[in-house]
């Protein structure tokens, strides 16, 4: 299934992973910069962790038309739901860095 990749800042350490595929069910909020053209509701964000795709949360919604509070340039709002589906055994995305969209090869593997 598409989708994009986002990869989990190094500085936000293992826990806002982790916090992607545990717990209660509920939402979590992805941004992207400017309006996603082939992304969808039902597709999925794949998640980067120190260049391996660890798991994967399906969009519910997309809102566009927020603002980067840094730059001011356009961004849309991802909402995913959590948890997530974590993979058993990550898959290297060397090079795969920030957002770039995604068909998935290699899920599931």
């Amino acid at each position: 299934m598409s989708g994009i990749t986002k990869t989990i800042p190094q500085k936000d350490g293992i826990e806002a992973v982790e916090a992607l595929y545990a717990g209660a069910s509920g939402e979590f909020e992805f941004h992207m910069a400017g309006k996603p053209s082939r992304l969808n509701i039902g597709d999925y964000v794949y998640t980067i962790w120190q260049d391996m795709v660890v798991g994967r949360c399906q969009v519910t919604r997309i809102e566009h038309g927020a603002v980067n509070p840094d730059s001011g340039k356009p961004r849309s709002l991802i909402f995913v739901k959590t948890p997530g589906e974590k993979l058993e055994k990550a898959y290297s995305r060397k090079g795969h860095r920030g957002t770039r969209y995604y068909d998935g090869e290699g899920w599931g593997k």
